[in-house]
């Protein structure tokens, strides 16, 4: 588990998932006076205890194992300062590299600030795209999930007008197969159905909204159905919304981000996790951003990154 943003609610959110009781060893990527801070200021009683590779890692409540990744600069909640955004990344890849190695099962990641990490001289567009970089994955797949329904991204981090120039015919049938791929692996849905939305208003109406569903969409469901998968569309988004269609599906393919993350949102909020799919390790994080309003209040909710840990330990736990 990573801290995130030392500036932003996830060293607390952090804190708040060791306070918990929990079946499977938890370690946590922070510097170990951040947390201790954090802890004093909330009022949080915590045994920290030093993290060494064979160890045996606690799973009891109230007591953390923490692996000490120092701050360039001490941070301040709600005040961020870009000196540690190397920092930040560094919690990042040394648990990438402890899962590519065996040390660990699965990563979950705190939220971090993506401005910031820009602005330290970094180029970073997400925790997914960077993940992806350092384990040499292809295609990441951005996968939300909350209870029964699972949202996944044909496109991620984008302005609104790349969108269209960024979908393809090739692109979108790899990310299918990806996705049902996983969907077996870490779900065991053997034959997971799939519904793929439009990208236009009725799903360009015949051609006369857009022509991406004609061009693009509609022959990768094509191609898809061709190879054995369970799909279906372009199907407009406010169709393939309403509960009683959503019902018929496993997992709905949306074309960009604010298309079907609203959605996912409204119905989990604070319980809902984000997956990367498409990668040879496991890796979940929370559903939100760092909260620098909330950061030091007591008053953030640790709903989902716990939610992310329990989810991340069941993937690990499923035969490949």
């Amino acid at each position: 588990m990573t801290a995130g943003e030392p500036a932003g609610i996830g060293p607390e959110l952090c804190l708040a998932a060791a306070a918990q009781p929990r079946d499977w060893p938890l370690v946590c990527l922070a510097d170990r006076q951040l947390l201790q801070q954090r802890a004093t200021l909330l009022g949080l009683t915590l045994e920290l205890r030093d993290y060494a590779r064979g160890a045996p890692v606690t799973t009891a409540a109230g007591a953390l194992s923490v692996l000490h990744q120092p701050l360039a600069t001490a941070a301040v909640a709600g005040r961020l300062d870009r000196a540690n955004g190397a920092a930040v990344l560094a919690l990042i890849d040394r648990a990438v590299d402890g899962c590519v190695d065996g040390e660990f099962s699965a990563i979950v990641t705190a939220p971090v600030q993506k401005s910031l990490i820009n602005e330290a001289g970094f180029a970073f567009t997400g925790h997914t795209e960077y993940i992806a970089a350092r384990t040499h994955a292809p295609l990441p797949v951005m996968l939300l999930v909350a209870g029964e329904m699972r949202v996944a991204l044909a496109t991620t981090h984008l302005p609104l007008r790349a969108v269209s120039d960024a979908l393809s015919t090739p692109g979108l049938l790899q990310l299918l197969e990806i996705i049902a791929r996983d969907l077996a692996r870490h779900w065991g849905l053997a034959r997971a159905r799939i519904g793929v939305c439009g990208l236009n208003p009725h799903a360009g109406e015949g051609g006369h909204l857009g022509d991406e569903e004609q061009r693009i969409i509609a022959p990768a469901v094509a191609q898809a159905r061709a190879l054995g998968l369970a799909v279906d569309g372009p199907i407009p988004a406010d169709t393939l919304f309403v509960p009683r269609h959503l019902a018929h599906y496993d997992v709905v393919l949306a074309m960009y981000h604010d298309q079907g993350l609203p959605v996912l949102k409204y119905a989990g909020f604070g319980h809902a996790v984000n997956v990367t799919l498409g990668l040879p390790i496991v890796r979940t994080s929370v559903d939100h951003g760092t909260a620098l309003d909330l950061a030091g209040t007591g008053r953030a909710d640790a709903g989902s990154l716990i939610a992310a840990i329990a989810l991340a330990a069941a993937m690990a736990a499923r035969p490949s």
